[in-house]
């Protein structure tokens, strides 16, 4: 998928993602916010951070940084911020595989269920990698395609219409592992069967 596909189609989505999405995406994203443990002023970048679903989760003692490419989806991230009062929030329309940020900015780097929509998922790790300090904390919450053979066969035939819809669905867990130089903490899912995976990762950067 190019950059401009990618906003077209969430540019669509904005109008009814809460309501398809919602009740799918804010659990696991309640989750892993809350079992952070975040800091008092610690600096947090949630990256496609969309309509801004996550932002009331996170704790006011902190600051959170939220970034996406759709203007559309921010707008309805803007409208949460303002109804909450959510004023240790700045949001920020940028593109995740070129963060414009120094190194060593964030504390924290999350990014929920975004890096099999971006055309180069391992460019993104690695910007998220930048920009987090060195023993950082990043957290990925995606559907990755499954260790069973037939499912994962499946998931490839179905991808070219996924990628149709705003993603791919055969996005390996762990080829980017490997590829992105992922030190993983911890992996899980949130159910016995579920569509979704949680990844804890200590930033391992040697620098």
């Amino acid at each position: 998928m190019q950059i401009e596909s990618i906003k077209r189609i969430y540019a669509n989505y904005s109008y009814f993602y809460d309501l398809l999405f919602k009740q799918f995406f804010y659990p696991r994203q309640r989750h892993v916010i809350q079992t952070m443990k975040i800091k008092p002023n610690r600096k947090v970048l949630d990256v496609g951070v969309g309509t801004g679903l996550s932002l009331p989760v996170y704790p006011r003692h902190c600051y959170v940084t939220g970034i996406d490419l759709s203007t559309e989806m921010l707008k309805k991230a803007r409208q949460k911020v303002e109804r909450f009062n959510l004023s240790h929030v700045t949001l920020r329309e940028m593109d995740a595989m070129n963060l414009d940020f120094d190194d060593d900015t964030f504390d924290y780097v999350i990014a929920t269920f975004v890096v099999s929509v971006v055309p180069d998922p391992i460019k993104m790790i690695s910007e998220m990698k930048r920009v987090s300090k060195k023993n950082g904390k990043i957290v990925i919450v995606n559907h990755f395609q499954s260790h069973n053979k037939f499912i994962a066969k499946i998931e490839e035939w179905i991808t070219p219409l996924s990628r149709k819809i705003g993603w791919r669905s055969d996005l390996s867990l762990d080829d980017l592992v490997k590829s992105a130089d992922l030190e993983i903490d911890n992996s899980y899912k949130l159910k016995k069967i579920d569509l979704w995976n949680v990844v804890f990762v200590t930033n391992n950067k040697s620098n």
